[in-house]
């Protein structure tokens, strides 16, 4: 069981080995692999969790060629949560003629039995993934009676049809950044581990869900009106968050992204559920956060990401996470 994988040059080579979501025979233990691969088309480096009825599985990819072919052999059946953190491209999948645009900051949820797919990466960038696959029959368990996006996605899914919780990516909100660090952060072992990352993948789920409702609730009432417009919110936002430490001020970030004010304003708040100097103060934060616990020094930190002092800095940095930067660090 497993992927295997072409860059259209040569041969088929195997991309990961087989994976399994484990079963009542099993005990209630977290398997971890950690591995560096080379192949003819790039490097990987991958991180794999496997918990009964759930497999974890992160990582980047630095590549030397950006058109693939990818097919699956045997791979159990199971719905991904989705989350593209760097790099874009496009997957032409053939076994159902479906094609799947993914960006940086974007995430779905997706149910694809079969795949035999083309991808195409963009050229020059790195590509940093994270997944959850939940076995089928768990997901179908989980997910029912939740929203009624989430019920018709479900309903392709009981029938073994390719589908999308959401026609188009959305936005990964900080809740769910916030859930992914702790994941690959996780420092349990044993049984707390299991139980911790277990009641995580079901936090991403939850968000998910809720996510792609509101979604779809505020089609009727959006203010993004053209692909175009969301194109450069998002630019605005890649923008802001490229200038922490000097962020501009409204007018000017929108006269940078070719939008006006009150568009900006409210695409942030259609795209991300947050104001735009709401966006920075929790990109700001959580970086602030990794950072210390990288062993960075909190004032080096704050001056950095442009706060004015290291007491203003403590100050928000409490409200957020309810502790102080000297106590994380």
């Amino acid at each position: 069981m497993g992927m295997i994988i072409s860059d259209q040059r040569g041969g088929w080579q195997e991309l990961s080995r087989s994976f399994s979501l484990g079963g009542s025979q099993e005990p209630l233990l977290v398997r971890e692999r950690r591995e560096k691969l080379s192949f003819s088309f790039g490097d990987l480096e991958l991180v794999e969790l496997t918990l009964p009825d759930i497999y974890i599985v992160y990582g980047d990819m630095r590549l030397k060629h950006y058109q693939f072919r990818v097919r699956s052999e045997d791979m159990p059946d199971t719905v991904e949560l989705h989350f593209a953190l760097e790099g874009e491209g496009v997957v032409e999948n053939h076994a159902c003629g479906r094609t799947y645009n993914f960006r940086a900051n974007e995430n779905n949820i997706v149910y694809i039995p079969e795949f035999d797919c083309s991808i195409n990466y963009t050229h020059g960038k790195p590509f940093r993934f994270f997944e959850v696959h939940f076995s089928r029959s768990r997901f179908l368990e989980l997910a029912q009676h939740t929203t009624a996006t989430m019920q018709r996605f479900l309903e392709k899914v009981d029938k073994g049809q390719h589908g999308d919780l959401g026609a188009e990516n959305i936005p990964i909100t900080m809740p769910m950044h916030q859930c992914l660090q702790d994941i690959m952060q996780c420092r349990f072992t044993g049984g707390l581990k299991l139980l911790f990352l277990q009641a995580k993948c079901l936090e991403l789920l939850t968000l998910q869900a809720e996510a792609f409702d509101k979604a779809g609730q505020r089609q009727q009432q959006t203010v993004i009106r053209s692909a175009y417009e969301k194109e450069r919110i998002l630019y605005a936002r890649e923008y802001l968050l490229s200038h922490m430490a000097e962020p501009p001020s409204l007018e000017q970030l929108a006269t940078i992204a070719g939008i006006n004010t009150f568009k900006l304003k409210n695409g942030f708040k259609e795209l991300f559920n947050n104001t735009v100097f709401g966006v920075l103060a929790d990109v700001r934060l959580s970086t602030a956060k990794e950072r210390i616990l990288s062993g960075e020094a909190i004032k080096d930190v704050a001056e950095e990401l442009g706060y004015s002092s290291v007491q203003h800095f403590g100050t928000a940095f409490r409200k957020k996470f309810g502790i102080t930067p000297g106590t994380v660090k």
